[in-house]
């Protein structure tokens, strides 16, 4: 962990009175790509939603470099450099391909050349060129995936956390999509967080994996540890590791 990390710090967050994350400590460095794994309603969705602002955390920290961020707005944290995908792909539908990457550009500083050359840029890199005048609203889900993606780049990041990119995609798109993430932390600097349910795809891509259960850690590591980790397979991995679901 080095001092310019994106960390959680004993997070804690409840819905009514229930506790869905407790005492949650997560580290990612710049440069890393790493994988958030674990059951359903582990908390995953809901620890990103912490470090985003979209959920209020009831106790712990949200450090990025030497700035606390907890308690910070959504946009306060994406100000701070810190970028998300959701489960549920949100694009402005009435709004062109083009418009959609540009918005997101301009709203954190760039001008309107600079950000129309942002868009430019990151649709060539998605394989996007020639949907960039097509509305969000007629994409296919794949495309979409990707749109949002292409957004969240164009504040340029610190940190992005992308929760299931490769949902909705076919097994072609899926590829494309990793072979550009797989150059992310390289090219551009930024520390990557994954969620995803393909077990081969967070295998193939992240550095290091990061587990939940029932809101705990209950594993942090290297890949190959991880995976033979006895709490990990017996609440989460088990036999089927490498079609289990995240």
């Amino acid at each position: 962990m080095t001092d310019d990390s994106l960390r959680t710090i004993d997070v804690s967050v409840e819905f009514s009175g229930l506790r869905a994350l407790d005492g949650v400590s997560l580290s990612i460095s710049p440069g890393e790509i790493l994988g958030l794994i674990g059951p359903n309603g582990s908390g995953k969705t809901t620890l990103v939603n912490a470090i985003t602002g979209q959920v209020p955390i009831a106790a712990g920290r949200i450090l990025c470099g030497q700035a606390d961020l907890t308690g910070f707005s959504p946009r306060e944290a994406s100000l701070r450099g810190i970028a998300r995908s959701f489960q549920v792909v949100r694009l402005f539908n009435n709004l062109t391909v083009t418009e959609n990457v540009e918005a997101a550009a301009m709203a954190h500083g760039k001008g309107r050349r600079a950000s129309r050359d942002k868009a430019r840029n990151l649709l060539a890199e998605f394989g996007l060129e020639a949907r960039a005048e097509d509305l969000a609203i007629g994409l296919s889900y794949g495309d979409k995936r990707r749109v949002e993606i292409s957004r969240a780049l164009a504040a340029d990041p610190k940190f992005l956390l992308l929760d299931e990119p490769a949902a909705g995609m076919n097994e072609a798109e899926t590829a494309a999509l990793l072979s550009i993430l797989e150059e992310l932390p390289r090219t551009n600097g930024l520390g990557l967080l994954i969620i995803d349910h393909d077990m081969r795809l967070i295998m193939r891509l992240c550095d290091r994996l990061h587990v939940l259960a029932s809101g705990r850690t209950i594993a942090v590591g290297d890949k190959e540890s991880v995976r033979s980790n006895s709490l990990v397979i017996e609440a989460y991995l088990g036999t089927g590791a490498e079609t289990a679901h995240a």
